[in-house]
């Protein structure tokens, strides 16, 4: 049986038994504040848990790109260490919605598994909720009893509230679940240790592969728990395991899902997979991690220094390193398992295949960066090892981790080698400091939601209304580093949520009864529901309000979010039609555009581009909108959809001139291009390899754009006597400036031969070592530095420190012969590290050459002292 049959099998055995067969969601979330990445199949159907959202069916299946990196078994720096963790896994699921629940889920469970994976029933263990008395809840018995039609009470293992009972979060749906375990330990084990024993005592033989989640409590903020009004099923079964499991292997990495890559992998590396433990780690976590990385790319979240782009560089330096470290890969070389993987998954998830030449032009760029920051970080260890103390210090370990993306083990290796070693104690005191910052930046506490008034639907009236009468039907308490604010639900609304790269709409809440005015500071999305973000609370919840847009913040971001269309076509007119959206941001200020495109836009494409949407703002073209298309249908007539977004069954669909604009789209827009008035591009830059930034400005920000680079020429032609030709003025100008900088240039040359000649002549023997200590008058620490490296070429044995005043700020180099640093094991970068702080400062260097500034220049001549001290000593 393929990799490709088992998963066709289990959601055809699930639509046989009526569930509907949908698509996975985007591995990047995009409308859920607590999350960054899906890390579970029910991900997308949180709304529906929560009661937010009606599911149009009772029953679906399917198989979901998940990503986790934290959490119980999911620490990255473990992962391709065992042989059952992975960061991107896919999760298969089937689902009930008030449904059916237990019976039906453990039944078909246990009939998938034996009758048509024909697993070996004696292999199987399953867990059932013992109770917790905290909470009040006694043992699940409906499932164990069902359980028992099936296996014998041996093969029933009773589990914890840990391990056996499923939570959304801190709050919301949750309930018992039912784990299945298999054991694929060889029969010999098998006959010295009970298996039963070994469930959930994470044990690479004995996994868990299914887990079937019985929601049927709602927790809410004080702990307590209450009966949801209706029962759900929702059950995950990690894919990589179940094949790993069919196949009877001893490892999730060994099957063609991983293999393909491992292969590829060895024939790059010359290495050979099962030959050396260190080695095979170093395969499984690229096999791993090219995943989650090609994945996560695809679907839209590129490399970053913050927030999930960080998460995604980081996974993927982690491979980097571990191919550089352990199989000799000083060049890019995940880049090249990119069309591999591709084609592995472009059969099952739609839409990656057109992604690949994009996804390896960024994993390219990203290799080739890192590749360079591994050197430094090496060079920087190399400073770290050699200060002369028994270990690396923690903190110069973190610093390695947290700058260069070393992990700690890389570290320990290096330091073996030299026969030292690194303080693991602080590394991990650094590193729980910095999750604590983050988890403290990142804290937000929320209350329960507290009803006011139920309703069916809680409805966006924006597209035609900017002010209407709405009445709270939901709040809640919320608090975000310190700052108490409130959560307001209306029964339908004006305000824009923040989505789709278009910010939410501000405005004021005014009581009809009482015409108090309550300010909504922001509008967000939390998976389906419209909040509105508010700094206090109403005297009457119970009264009807007026809710009011700031319509002039409105109109300005509806120009630019259109605007932002027009500008699409007409990158891919101009560019070609590899343009694809990879990012947006639209508010009242100004237009940002992000787009594949693998080199700079030149100025005469800026030219063409500016002006193509220009004439399509002058065509002064209607909007031509269409509501609720059914997705298929609004794609096969050419709306152009976006890869890695998650779309109802209908959508909205914004025409600008059917073959010019024709986009899926949840934002709000002019309804004509006339209304925008014109469109400047103010900035073109990369912001990621193989990904472009356009910013632009429209209407009267345009105006006002070009009023001030008029004021400014008139400025520059009132300093320059206003001269008939502008630019021969200036170039004239910059002709004399360059003149006198030459002039400026060799006169401080001579000055600084002289200087040269007189440190030499000052120079001390000083028991075989030629020493130039002196406070030294010049313009800037770099002509100290030149000095330093002269006197490096021309004196043997040197030990040269030039100290300085430089506009009133200290400076120090420190420059000492390689022969030296040998023979006396001195170090520059140590000694400035300890001499600076004689001015107030700091700075380091290498072992030949150190410079430093400070903050007090009256510690200069203690330096000298110090300094002289030294090399007499």
């Amino acid at each position: 049986m393929t990799v490709a049959e088992i998963r066709q099998q289990f959601l055809d055995f699930f639509e046989k038994r009526g569930h509907k067969i949908v698509a996975s969601a985007p591995i990047v979330v995009k409308d859920d504040p607590t999350l960054m990445f899906t890390n579970a199949g029910m991900n997308q159907f949180k709304d529906i848990f929560l009661g937010n959202k009606e599911s149009k069916a009772t029953r679906v299946v399917d198989t979901q790109k998940c990503l986790r990196v934290s959490g119980k078994h999911n620490d990255l720096e473990e992962v391709g260490v065992d042989t059952y963790h992975h960061t991107m896994f896919e999760m298969l699921g089937n689902w009930s919605f008030g449904d059916y629940f237990k019976e039906d889920a453990i039944n078909w469970a246990w009939e998938l598994l034996t009758e048509v994976y024909k697993l070996d029933k004696d292999r199987l263990y399953v867990s059932v909720f013992e109770g917790d008395k905290s909470d009040g809840l006694g043992l699940d018995t409906e499932a164990k009893n069902l359980w028992l039609k099936h296996v014998p009470s041996s093969k029933i293992i009773l589990g914890n509230k840990k391990d056996n009972f499923w939570e959304m979060g801190e709050v919301g749906p949750c309930g018992p679940c039912s784990e299945i375990h298999v054991d694929l330990r060889r029969d010999e084990e098998r006959a010295k240790v009970d298996g039963a024993s070994l469930v959930n005592a994470d044990h690479e033989q004995v996994i868990e592969i299914w887990n079937l989640v019985f929601m049927q409590y709602n927790r809410k903020a004080d702990g307590s728990l209450h009966p949801l009004p209706n029962q759900h099923v929702d059950t995950g079964m990690g894919f990589e395991r179940l094949v790993r499991a069919v196949h009877s292997m001893q490892s999730n990495y060994d099957s063609d899902l991983f293999m393909d890559s491992i292969h590829e992998l060895e024939k790059i590396s010359g290495r050979e997979y099962g030959t050396d433990e260190q080695t095979d780690i170093a395969f499984r976590v690229i096999a791993d991690h090219l995943r989650a990385v090609c994945f996560a790319i695809a679907d839209g979240q590129l490399p970053d220094n913050g927030g999930a782009g960080y998460v995604i560089r980081r996974i993927l330096r982690r491979a980097v390193r571990y191919g550089y470290s352990f199989l000799g890969l000083e060049k890019p070389f995940l880049t090249d398992l990119v069309p591999g993987f591709v084609s592995t998954f472009k059969a099952v998830f739609l839409g990656l295949e057109e992604q690949g030449p994009f996804v390896k032009k960024v994993v390219e760029q990203e290799e080739k960066s890192f590749l360079n920051t591994l050197n430094k970080g090496l060079k920087l260890f190399d400073e770290f090892s050699s200060k002369g103390s028994k270990d690396v210090s923690g903190k110069d370990a973190f610093e390695l981790y947290d700058t260069f993306g070393f992990p700690i083990d890389l570290t320990q290796l290096l330091a073996k080698e030299k026969g030292i070693e690194v303080d693991l104690d602080g590394f991990k005191a650094a590193l729980q400091q910095q999750k604590d910052r983050s988890r403290a930046d990142a804290k937000k506490e929320s209350g329960d939601w507290i009803i006011v008034t139920e309703d069916e639907k809680e409805e966006f009236v924006g597209y035609d209304y900017t002010e209407t009468t709405v009445k709270i039907t939901r709040y809640r308490e919320v608090e975000t580093k310190g700052k108490k604010q409130y959560n307001l639900v209306f029964n339908l609304t004006p305000f824009y949520a923040e989505s789709g790269g278009q910010v939410g709409d501000k405005g004021v809440l005014i009581g009809n009864d009482d015409e108090e005015k309550i300010g909504i500071n922001d509008t967000l999305k939390e998976n389906q529901l419209i909040v509105h973000v508010a700094d206090k609370l109403p005297r009457n919840l119970n009264q009807t309000f007026v809710a009011k847009v700031n319509a002039e913040k409105r109109t300005a971001t509806t120009l630019n979010h259109s605007a932002t269309h027009l500008l699409q076509a007409a990158l891919r007119e101009v560019l070609g039609d590899h343009v694809a959206q990879k990012g947006s941001l639209v508010n009242e200020k100004h237009l940002r555009f992000d787009f594949s495109h693998f080199q700079k836009v030149e100025k005469v494409e800026i030219e063409q581009i500016e002006n193509k949407v220009n004439a399509k703002i002058r065509e002064a073209v209607a909007l031509e909108e269409a509501r609720n298309v059914p997705f298929d249908e609004a794609v096969s007539k050419g709306a152009m959809a976006l890869f890695g977004e998650k779309y109802g069954d209908t959508v909205r669909v914004i025409t600008f001139d059917k073959d010019y604009s024709v986009e899926l789209c949840g934002g709000t827009h002019v309804r004509n291009t006339a209304h925008i008035g014109s469109i400047k591009i103010v900035h073109e830059g990369a912001v990621a390899a193989g990904v472009r930034r356009i910013e632009a400005i429209t209407g009267s920000k345009v105006d006002a754009h070009i009023k001030d680079k008029m004021n400014l020429l008139e400025e520059l032609g009132t300093e320059l006597g206003n001269p008939q030709d502008l630019v021969k003025a200036l170039q004239s100008l910059q002709k004399e400036n360059t003149a006198v900088k030459e002039k400026l240039a060799a006169f401080e040359n001579e000055q600084l031969g002289s200087l040269k000649e007189n440190l030499k002549a000052e120079a001390k023997e000083i028991n075989g070592v030629t020493a130039i200590v002196d406070i030294i008058a010049v313009n800037n620490a770099a002509q100290a530095k030149d000095l330093c490296f002269q006197f490096k070429e021309e004196i043997e044995s040197l030990f040269c420190v030039l100290l300085a005043d430089i506009d009133g700020k200290p400076s120090i180099s420190i420059m000492i012969s390689d022969n030296l640093i040998k023979d006396k094991g001195w170090n520059a970068g140590q000694l400035i590290r300890e001499w600076a702080r004689e001015v107030k400062g700091g700075g380091g260097g290498q072992p030949f050459f150190a410079q430093a500034g400070g903050a007090d220049s009256s510690g200069l001549p203690k330096v000298k002292e110090l300094a002289t001290t030294f090399v007499n000593a």
